[in-house]
C-alpha cells in the first residue's frame, strides 16, 4: 500500500475499541518494522481476512490493529462449527462405553482432552442433551443419562424396524458385510479373553454395519443416537457376560444366513434376538435398587 500500510491478520478478541493497539516500536527497540510485520503475518492462520487490519508505520509508532467485531464473530462461528463434531466424538465414547450412565462430566477434564475450548464443549453438551444422552442439572454440572424402561422399549422396537428391514433387503455381497465378519471374528477373540466390554463394542459394531446395508446416511445418523442409548441401558446390566455371552454366536448365524442369501431367515433370526436381548436388559432394569 502507498501509505506504508501491510495488511495483516492478527486480531485479538476484544470489545473496547474498534481498533486497539498492540505495541509501539519504541518498545522494541531492536525489531526493524519489517520484522513487527513479519511477526504479525504469523498468526494469520488462526484469522479471517479483513480490510480493517493493518500495521501502521508513521512516525516512531507502529501500530498493530484489530477489529474487535470480527473477532468475536469468528470466535462464534468457531463454537458452531465444532460443536457437532465434538458431538459426535462424546456420542462415540458412549456407543464404546467409556461414560457410564449417571457419570458426572468434568468440563476441565473433557475440554483437554478433547483439546478444545470450554465454549464449544458447552454447546456439544447442549445438542448431546437435546437427543437424550445427557442432562444438566442448576449448580450440580451435566451428567450422562440413565433410560427409563419407557425409553428401552422404544429403543427396541425402533431397531427391529430399521434392522430387520435393513437384512431382509440386503445385498449379500454388500461391503457392510465384510465389517460384519470383522466384528464377529473380533467378538470371540475378545469373549475367549472374557473383555466383555470389548465384546460389546464389537456387537455394536456388527449392528451398526446392518443398518449400513440400507445405504442411508439419513439412517446412519438416526443410528448412532439410537446406539449410544442402546449402549447406556447396557451399562445397567451388573453381569455384562449375562448380556453379551449369549449374542456372540448369534450374530454368527445371522451373518452365515445373510452370506448364503438366506435374507428372509436372517431377518427372522434377528427379530427373535432382538426380542430376547430387550427382555434381559428390561429384566436387569427392573433389578436396579432406586436408592442407588
Amino acid at each position: 500500500m502507498s501509505d506504508g500500510r501491510l495488511p495483516i491478520l492478527q486480531h485479538p478478541p476484544a470489545r473496547l475499541s474498534p481498533f486497539v493497539p498492540l505495541r509501539k516500536m519504541s518498545d522494541w527497540p531492536r525489531l526493524t518494522f519489517a520484522a513487527v510485520a513479519r511477526l504479525a503475518v504469523s498468526f494469520a492462520p488462526w484469522f479471517p481476512l479483513s480490510e480493517n487490519r493493518y500495521i501502521d508505520a508513521q512516525g516512531d509508532g507502529c501500530f498493530i490493529h484489530f477489529h474487535a467485531e470480527g473477532a468475536l464473530m469468528a470466535e462464534q462461528d468457531t463454537v458452531s462449527a465444532l460443536a457437532p463434531r465434538l458431538a459426535e466424538e462424546i456420542r462415540d465414547m458412549l456407543i464404546a462405553g467409556e461414560l457410564k450412565p449417571g457419570q458426572r462430566l468434568s468440563e476441565a477434564a473433557l475440554s483437554a482432552g478433547l483439546d478444545v475450548s470450554r465454549n464449544s464443549l458447552r454447546e456439544a453438551f447442549r445438542l448431546l442433551t437435546k437427543e437424550n444422552l445427557l442432562r444438566h442439572e442448576p449448580n450440580r454440572g451435566v451428567f450422562v443419562a440413565t433410560p427409563s424402561m419407557a425409553s428401552i422399549i422404544d429403543i427396541y422396537r425402533v431397531r427391529r424396524m430399521i434392522e430387520c428391514q435393513a437384512l431382509a433387503k440386503a445385498y449379500p455381497k454388500h461391503p457392510a458385510v465384510v465389517r460384519m465378519r470383522s466384528a464377529v471374528e473380533r467378538a470371540r477373540v475378545a469373549r475367549d479373553r472374557k473383555d466383555w466390554a470389548m465384546v460389546g463394542s464389537e456387537n455394536m459394531v456388527f449392528h451398526a454395519a446392518i443398518v449400513d446395508l440400507a445405504d442411508s446416511q439419513r439412517l446412519n445418523a438416526f443410528y448412532a443416537q439410537i446406539a449410544a442409548e442402546l449402549r447406556l441401558s447396557f451399562g445397567l446390566l451388573a453381569d455384562p457376560e449375562l448380556l453379551h455371552a449369549p449374542y456372540v454366536d448369534l450374530n454368527g448365524a445371522i451373518l452365515e444366513k445373510l452370506e448364503a442369501g438366506l435374507t428372509a431367515e436372517a431377518s427372522t433370526a434377528l427379530e427373535a434376538y432382538l426380542m430376547q436381548s430387550e427382555r434381559t436388559v428390561l429384566a436387569a432394569f427392573s433389578r436396579i435398587d432406586p436408592g442407588k
